[in-house]
């Protein structure tokens, strides 16, 4: 049975495509959204409100998930220029749980290209991005 709501159809999706990359990612003891912060923090230190942005999270659910890569000595807390600011740098630890992830992310990408197609990716990466932009104005300008 088909659901009206774009939500619903959203989220159902993404638990799915989410579910494929958990998978292959379990290989090496790592989540989607784990990766996600380390890949994000792989070149530099990223402030936690920027880095939270980028990940569509809020700055709580982001600390939340920050602690378990904290506790493992995979991301360390760096503080910014100024003292209030916080930053989320990689440790070398984190580093070498990347590496190790990589390949469990590319087959779990190559796993959804594939049954996608390239035309078929393309273009969920246009609309997805074209909401995501449209999504920001609207709810920055209800703010």
């Amino acid at each position: 049975m088909s659901s009206a709501c774009t939500c619903f159809r959203l989220r159902r999706a993404s638990r799915r495509v989410t579910q494929i990359y958990d998978h292959e990612l379990a290989t090496v003891g790592m989540s989607l959204n784990q990766y996600s912060i380390l890949r994000r923090t792989e070149r530099e230190p990223r402030v936690l409100g920027s880095l939270a942005d980028e990940l569509g999270m809020d700055r709580t659910t982001l600390t939340r998930n920050l602690s378990p890569l904290v506790d493992a000595g995979l991301v360390e807390t760096i503080r910014g220029r100024d003292a209030r600011q916080r930053m989320i740098g990689l440790t070398p630890s984190g580093r070498d749980k990347l590496t190790a992830a990589k390949p469990c992310w590319q087959r779990a990408q190559a796993t959804i290209d594939t049954l996608l197609g390239d035309a078929g990716m393309r273009r969920l990466h246009e609309d997805l991005d074209h909401l995501d932009t449209l999504l920001r104005g609207h709810l920055g300008e209800a703010a």
